[in-house]
């Protein structure tokens, strides 16, 4: 049975720590990625809700933390869970000022260290080419920081069938990861939001009802 979405809102952007809504009592997941990597249509595409993250044209537009919640009830089991996203700003293309970008990361690093309610970070990358050095970059500090990371492999429907695997294995061998961690990602076909959703669920510690 598919992870099935009761409800989905956006609850506030923060630019500041004194703005980050209270710690929930449920888990949350952020959300981390290059400017253009497709990580509002990830999110729209994993709430079923297409308006709820803005997708823009143009690079590194999300300039602070947004944060959404939902209610879900998970494959296998009877209860619904809430859960709370975290978007970050997108890295790598922002055209920003040098004192803004400082303000990002120093923004980005208290949430990511400090975060209490924080089980792990969805870090997504562009299967169309080879991980860039920032790529590189986020996963090596998120690793720093001791949280769980899930990686995505996005715009798997910009490429032939024949290009996916090689694409999805070069990525993991590129960054690292064992063969099959990383998770193939396509908000237009819909490929891989329920394996998105399984992985999230286990770090939720939601476990399927016998």
């Amino acid at each position: 049975m598919p992870f099935r979405v009761f409800r989905a809102e956006f609850l506030r952007t923060a630019v500041k720590r004194q703005e980050w809504p209270p710690p929930p009592h449920f888990p949350e997941f952020a959300f981390v990625g290059r400017s253009n990597v497709g990580k509002s249509s990830m999110l729209n595409a994993l709430s079923r809700k297409p308006g709820l993250a803005r997708v823009s044209n143009t690079p590194g537009r999300t300039r602070a933390l947004q944060f959404f919640e939902l209610e879900v009830q998970p494959s296998g089991s009877r209860k619904v869970t809430r859960i709370r996203f975290g978007d970050l700003p997108g890295y790598g293309y922002a055209k920003v000022s040098k004192d803004e970008r400082q303000s990002w990361v120093a923004m980005i690093e208290s949430y990511l260290r400090e975060r209490e309610p924080l089980r792990a970070v969805v870090l997504i990358v562009d299967g169309r080419h080879p991980p860039q050095p920032s790529d590189h970059e986020a996963l090596d500090f998120l690793r720093s920081t001791g949280r769980k990371v899930v990686v995505a492999v996005t715009k798997m429907d910009k490429m032939t069938r024949n290009q996916r695997l090689p694409a999805l294995r070069a990525a993991e061998q590129a960054l690292g990861l064992p063969r099959g961690e990383a998770i193939p990602f396509s908000a237009v076909e819909g490929t891989g939001s329920e394996a998105l959703w399984e992985r999230i669920a286990a770090m939720a510690g939601v476990e399927p009802e016998g």
